[in-house]
Parts: structure tokens; C-alpha cells; sequence
């Protein structure tokens, strides 16, 4: 009779550390899901505020402790399934439901009120959840490519001449240019001309006569009489001028950036981004649809892919922390932030390839 006592108590035991771990690994996505999409909303938006952006870095953290937590609750599942020889949630009856809530189903059928915990596990495992579950991390995939691309073209848009401008007091003024051009070459663009660079010498008013731009770029062609907006410092005019019409020198010279700006560049951002988001509805539509929920359950519970595509999530974000704080980056750290929108596309991809035309 003790016996059978010690087995029962040791089998409840084993189930509430499952059932434990079940609902990390859930709450972790769930959780993890939020964090990524308001990051990457924030950092469509954030250009507003100078660096450091605290807020969009806590969100990011959140992400990847999420990533790191639900990654080691899939490992001690497995492990306690194979020590306690429990049923894995990776294998459908064929009905929808899964073998671990199977297993509770004559007892819970015999209350008025099943558990909470029963209803929800029963709902989380219908074909329905699955395939919806499914849709949205890919949406979010797309999403987040498309945002972490936008970000890197803003973030990255500054040189060293406008770091300079910035720590001795940059402003924005209308200069107009006093010397014929030199070195005037065409910005060309399959043979169309999109622009022209050149060096400049400007008077800005209430400031230097002769302000020297090198490098200087706009839409038309310079000439000595045009206008342009130019980018300098009162206390340096050494440092020169810093013109580009396809930036937003007032967010450069704020430490900040417009992920859609009005100029060249937030125009090409905003085309960059629709595309990488077709591509991730197209990607959610194809490993939606194209696989059986048991092979996307697999996919979802298996401790090996999750463990990639979390080492992925904590790369990606220790590689943007210099740039969310306005730090100088190491070579690793600037590979996975440049190539972090790639990155998050191939890896989903190769790690979910084997599941279509999977009808399990």
C-alpha cells in the first residue's frame, strides 16, 4: 500500500514538473512574442529620442531572457520525460489533441468544472491554435527583419565628420554656396542620376564666409549661388560642413534618426521594409499551411531548433546593445547587428524547411 502511495506521490510529482514546464515554455513565448514586436516597433519609432535608448534595450533584454528561459524548459522537459517515461507533447493522437492532457481525460471528464489549466492545455493544442501560432512567429519574423534592417540604415547613417559636429555643438543652417564646385561626380543608379556629390565651400549665415563641405552631396547639380543645408558647429568651423539632402541633418545633429523620413533614404527604408514583410507573409503562408500541426508541434517543442533560434535572439541582441547605447561595437557584435535581419530570416528558415509537406 506504501508502495503504491510512494508511486502515486512520485508520478504527481513528475506531472506538476512537467505541467511546470509546460507553461514556462508557453508564458516564455508568449512573453518573448511581445517583447521582440514592441522592440521592433520601438525602433521603427524611437528616432525621436537621442541615444541611449534604454527603453528599446530593456524590451530587447526581455526578449532574449525569454528566449534563454524557454530554451532550458524545453531541455528539462525532455529531460524529465525520459526519466519519468511521461508522454511527449510532440505526438498527436490524430484528433487534435495531444497524449500528455490524454492521460487526465477520464478523471477531468468526470467533473462539472474541468480545471483551468486542462481547458487552456486542450485549447494550446487544438490544429487551430497550432496553425495560428505558427502564422504569427512568422509575421513576427518578418517583421523583425524588416525593422532591424530600417533600424540598421538609421542608426548607421552618421560618419565620424558628423560624430565630430556633434560633440562640438552642431546646428542646421541654410548656407549658400560661394565657389564653383570641384570634383563634381554623378550619383548613378542603373544609369539613372540620382544625385551628385562634390566639394563645397559655403557662407552660412551669421557664421563663416567660407565653410568648406568635402564630400557634399545633392539631388541637383551644385553650382556656386545654390542654396543647401549644411550641418556645422559655431565653436569648430574647422571641423568644415556636413551636407547629404537624402538625410535628416536635424536628427543627425540631434543624435537621432526618422526610420521614414521624407528624403531619399526613409524612402528606400520604407521599400525595404514592405518587401522583407511580403516576404514574411509569404514565409507564414508557406510553413503555415504546408505542414501538418504535428510536424509544426515538433518544430515548436523540439529543445534543438528552439535552442538555435534562441542563440540567435541573445546574438542579435548583444550585437545591437552598442548601437541602442551609442557605443563603439567589436567585430562580432557588428556582424550579427548588420547582419542581424538575414540572420533571423535564414535561420526560421532552415530550421522549419523540413517540415513542408509534412502531413504528421
Amino acid at each position: 500500500m506504501h508502495g503504491v502511495a510512494r508511486y502515486t506521490m512520485g508520478e504527481r510529482g513528475v506531472g506538476l514538473v512537467r505541467a511546470v514546464l509546460v507553461w514556462a515554455v508557453r508564458l516564455c513565448g508568449l512573453v518573448g512574442w511581445v517583447a521582440v514586436a514592441v522592440a521592433c516597433t520601438w525602433l521603427l519609432g524611437v528616432g525621436s529620442v537621442p541615444r541611449p535608448w534604454n527603453g528599446l534595450l530593456a524590451w530587447g533584454a526581455v526578449a532574449a531572457g525569454c528566449a534563454v528561459v524557454r530554451v532550458g524548459a524545453l531541455w528539462g522537459l525532455r529531460r524529465v520525460e525520459r526519466a519519468g517515461g511521461g508522454l511527449s507533447l510532440n505526438k498527436s493522437d490524430g484528433g487534435g489533441s495531444w497524449a500528455s492532457y490524454d492521460r487526465l481525460e477520464p478523471e477531468v471528464l468526470s467533473r462539472r468544472r474541468p480545471p483551468l489549466g486542462y481547458v487552456l492545455g486542450r485549447y494550446f493544442e487544438s490544429r487551430a491554435w497550432i496553425r495560428l501560432r505558427t502564422c504569427a512567429v512568422w509575421l513576427l519574423v518578418g517583421f523583425a527583419s524588416g525593422a532591424l534592417f530600417v533600424g540598421l540604415l538609421g542608426a548607421g547613417s552618421g560618419d565620424d565628420r558628423v560624430d565630430a559636429l556633434r560633440d562640438a555643438g552642431a546646428r542646421v543652417s541654410t548656407a549658400t554656396v560661394v565657389e564653383r564646385p570641384g570634383g563634381v561626380r554623378e550619383d548613378l543608379s542603373e544609369d539613372v542620376v540620382r544625385g551628385y556629390s562634390a566639394r563645397l565651400v559655403v557662407a552660412v549665415p551669421g557664421g563663416p564666409e567660407r565653410l568648406v563641405v568635402k564630400g557634399a552631396y545633392t539631388y541637383d547639380r551644385p553650382r556656386a549661388g545654390a542654396e543647401v543645408a549644411v550641418l556645422w558647429a559655431p565653436s569648430a568651423p574647422e571641423l568644415g560642413g556636413y551636407v547629404h539632402e537624402r538625410k535628416d541633418l536635424r536628427a543627425l545633429a540631434g543624435g537621432r534618426w526618422s526610420a521614414f523620413s521624407g528624403g531619399g533614404d526613409g524612402r528606400d527604408a520604407l521599400v525595404a521594409f514592405v518587401l522583407v514583410m511580403v516576404i514574411g507573409c509569404v514565409l507564414a503562408a508557406v510553413f503555415t499551411f504546408t505542414a501538418g500541426p504535428g510536424a509544426l508541434q515538433r518544430v515548436a517543442w523540439s529543445p534543438g531548433v528552439q535552442t538555435v533560434r534562441g542563440a540567435l535572439i541573445v546574438a542579435v541582441f548583444l550585437g545591437w546593445r552598442p548601437l541602442l547605447l551609442g557605443d563603439g561595437a567589436s567585430l562580432p557584435e557588428e556582424v550579427f547587428a548588420g547582419g542581424g535581419f538575414i540572420l533571423v530570416l535564414l535561420v526560421y528558415v532552415f530550421t522549419s524547411v523540413g517540415t513542408i509537406g509534412d502531413d504528421d
